[in-house]
């Protein structure tokens, strides 16, 4: 098993890695958008296993949208300094009076869950489970990974805020999976996931302050802020972790998909960068950027 997910690292790492280093917004949108939908449905298969179905088509659309939106708010700010995209803009304007927002996008949710509720011929037992595993999934799923979009349209930075998020994230999972395993003795959290430990939690998070600090060359924060934000996103990520295995043992399986050798589904693979990817921005915003006044 080890050697599937060194393999599947070593495949994988340096794709995600070319791709937010040098790739587009837009490219990184449709990835991003794809790995939402793909992990949305393991989701889902992970309600249908205790009799939960959700609106996965309807759910699944709105992510897209979700996505959509958010890269064109992420963008506008720049098309509209540089003047690139202003006839998007304008065209999109006219018709709406104004740019969609994300809170739009949730009350398009809102409004298609209650007719499916409504007209669908569902049995009306699965109604509330239906409209739960749905809404769920939209808001713990597909909405905090819209923020790795975020963090890779903040200018300059942006690429490597995105980096940085995967890279403690990866870090620290390595080291606490490898540590764990060699000298893990105390529980973490017996009744989600019993063989995580102590021993590796630790090291995962100091593997993450590491794996931080090495961005001292490229993102303009001093060695105290870059632990700072690498201790927020590191914390968040292993709580981001046991929730998917919460989610996993309560259905009952031990994996959530098996599309990953190794790792065993997206939603297995991405579960600490559902709470990283939001942690990161709002150090970024709330923390550093607001307070250095850097537009």
């Amino acid at each position: 098993m080890t050697w599937k997910r060194v393999a599947t690292a070593v495949v994988l790492i340096p794709l995600v890695v070319g791709l937010v280093r040098w790739g587009p917004t837009a490219v990184l949108s449709l990835v991003l958008a794809l790995v939402i939908v793909l992990a949305l449905f393991e989701y889902f298969s992970l309600g249908d296993a205790i009799g939960h179905r959700g609106y996965r088509f309807w759910t699944a659309t709105c992510a897209l949208i979700l996505v959509y939106v958010t890269w064109l708010s992420a963008m506008e700010s720049r098309w509209k300094e540089v003047g690139e995209g202003a006839g998007r803009l304008q065209n999109i304007e006219h018709w709406f009076g104004r740019l969609p927002s994300i809170a739009d996008v949730f009350f398009v949710f809102v409004l298609g869950v209650a007719a499916l509720t409504v007209w669908s011929k569902r049995p009306l037992v699965e109604a509330l489970p239906a409209a739960g595993m749905s809404s769920s999934g939209l808001l713990l799923i597909a909405f905090p990974l819209t923020y790795g979009l975020k963090l890779h349209a903040q200018g300059q930075y942006g690429p490597w805020l995105l980096m940085f998020a995967l890279v403690i994230t990866w870090v620290g999972d390595s080291v606490a999976y490898f540590v764990g395993r060699a000298t893990g003795r105390f529980p973490l959290a017996p009744q989600i996931s019993p063989k995580k430990t102590w021993e590796g939690s630790i090291s995962g998070f100091l593997g993450s302050l590491a794996a931080g600090a090495a961005f001292i060359y490229v993102l303009p924060l001093s060695l105290a802020q870059l632990l700072g934000m690498a201790a927020a996103g590191s914390i968040v990520g292993q709580v981001g972790d046991l929730l998917e295995s919460a989610y996993k043992r309560s259905a009952g399986v031990k994996d959530s998909g098996g599309l990953l050798p190794g790792h065993g589904g997206i939603l297995d693979r991405i579960d600490a960068l559902i709470l990283t990817f939001p942690v990161v921005w709002y150090y970024w915003e709330c923390i550093w950027h607001s307070a250095s006044g850097i537009p």
